[in-house]
């Protein structure tokens, strides 16, 4: 077995982005590069996965064009040997050839389903940043007021609004990590679900043709000899029509990912059955908690501590105030 997988249990670089960068393939600059610039900072390197995957949908395409011409090419050649066991083994073998290239189009097709769907996480992402900026803006509005004007009018009104704004934080952190687990799960289930399937049907595919590789005669002849007549073609025909009869039949049989979508109700929260009295109330209570959490770090009292309620309410309480 390869050492690969011993080498390292993490792709991750130890050194930052820089080395990042000197890892990854170089595209030139276009109008989607400056997009990316313009991205949030909380989908920024998701935006940049999706658009790097987007360059492998393209190889695997022009991979399987470039396979298809030389398959082409394959059968042309041993027409011109003017070698009629060649010319026909040639050709059959190409048009297996031909059918592996098309799984690599195949695969191109799910690889871009799976984008797809990763893009449902970037946008999620997206959606959640300026949600982030809004309490980060308030919150440093009044450790500034505090600093300057500790007795200040404005503070309770301002300490309202980041509880409020604290509220609407916690529904689309719970959005932001319920789409983006599922999601994750979804895209990559179809991602690896393509690799299985293309390997399989291009092994199905390869072994039909070394079966016909096996029907070619290259027994070596002597100045003046003649060659047996060729008499597989039958037999290389009878190859043909059992890889096209396997390749029908193929079917997944690998095991399905399992998954919690269907318990993901409305505005990707949670369901809640039946919803809890004064769930509003008690969302207030956890942004009031993480409030002075925020306000006041270095506290570590029992109450702030301890939530009002178990965080995993905080998912189905908190679909009642998006």
């Amino acid at each position: 077995m390869s050492s690969l997988l011993g080498r390292s249990h993490s792709v991750r670089s130890k050194n930052g982005d820089a080395d990042n960068h000197k890892s990854a393939p170089k595209h030139r600059f276009t109008l989607s590069s400056l997009r990316g610039i313009q991205q949030p900072e909380l989908s920024k390197k998701l935006y940049k996965l999706i658009k790097s995957e987007n360059h492998v949908v393209g190889a695997y395409e022009a991979a399987g064009r470039e396979s298809q011409g030389v398959a082409s090419q394959l059968s042309e050649w041993g027409e011109s040997t003017e070698d009629e066991s060649l010319s026909d083994i040639s050709d059959k073998f190409a048009v297996l050839l031909s059918e592996i290239a098309e799984q690599e189009d195949a695969f191109a097709q799910n690889l871009e389903e799976s984008r797809i769907v990763l893009k449902q996480i970037r946008n999620t992402e997206s959606s959640v940043q300026p949600t982030r900026n809004h309490k980060a803006k308030i919150i440093d509005e009044i450790q500034k007021l505090k600093h300057k004007e500790p007795e200040s009018t404005k503070l309770p009104g301002l300490e309202q609004e980041l509880v409020r704004a604290e509220a609407q934080s916690l529904v689309a952190e719970a959005q932001l990590t319920n789409v983006t687990r599922q999601k994750f799960k979804e895209a990559y289930d179809l991602h690896t679900a393509a690799i299985i399937e293309r390997a399989e049907k291009q092994i199905l595919l390869a072994k039909h043709a070394r079966e016909l590789l096996g029907l070619l005669d290259d027994t070596p002849i002597v100045p003046g000899e003649d060659r047996i007549p060729y008499t597989q073609e039958v037999a290389a025909r009878g190859i043909l029509n059992e890889a096209e009869t396997s390749l029908r039949g193929w079917s997944a049989t690998h095991a399905a990912v399992p998954s919690s979508t269907n318990k993901l109700g409305a505005n990707a929260m949670g369901e809640v059955v039946p919803p809890p009295v004064h769930d509003q109330a008690r969302l207030d209570a956890v942004a009031q908690a993480n409030v002075k959490n925020a306000l006041n770090p270095a506290a570590t009292s029992a109450e702030t501590a301890q939530p009002p309620y178990p965080t995993s309410e905080v998912t189905e309480n908190a679909a009642l105030a998006s």
